[in-house]
């Protein structure tokens, strides 16, 4: 998957001794467009998903369901992406702190995230009216690294 560079004028990530910081990540893809569709994710990705129940080609269901996992799996991945250009895995993250529109879709985005954790993270939920560039983005994560022993 490219990653695309951030939207405005700041770091999506910047390295402090052992320490990295990454930026808010949301889900936009490198052509500028918000996620929102299962279609918009690598198949490896769509299967992990189908193993959690989601991604299940009904319309009247995915319609639903989609903005929200999509979304999630691909901001935590683009996490996942970043770490590794600072040859770090998601088990260098020590902190997340999760911004959702509606905290109603924390359980979908909850069963996502341990995809991509294999023990629990020091995590902060919060639920915001709005963000940026668009009022389809439903989550933000912002996390944070330790590189050391």
């Amino acid at each position: 998957m490219t990653v695309g560079k951030p939207l405005a004028n700041y770091a999506a990530a910047r390295r402090a001794g052992d320490w990295v910081f990454l930026s808010g990540v949301i889900a936009v893809d490198p052509g500028r467009a918000v996620v929102t569709r299962f279609e918009q994710l690598p198949e490896p990705a769509r299967a992990e998903l189908r193993g959690l129940g989601y991604d299940t080609g009904q319309m009247s269901v995915d319609v639903h369901e989609a903005p929200i996992v999509a979304q999630s799996w691909y901001v935590l991945d683009r996490i996942r992406t970043i770490a590794a250009e600072h040859g770090a895995g998601m088990d260098s993250v020590v902190r997340l702190v999760q911004y959702l529109r509606d905290l109603r879709q924390y359980p979908a985005y909850n069963r996502v995230r341990g995809l991509f954790f294999a023990q629990p993270v020091v995590s902060t939920v919060v639920e915001v009216s709005r963000m940026l560039p668009s009022d389809e983005v439903l989550v933000e994560v912002e996390a944070t690294l330790y590189l050391g022993a």
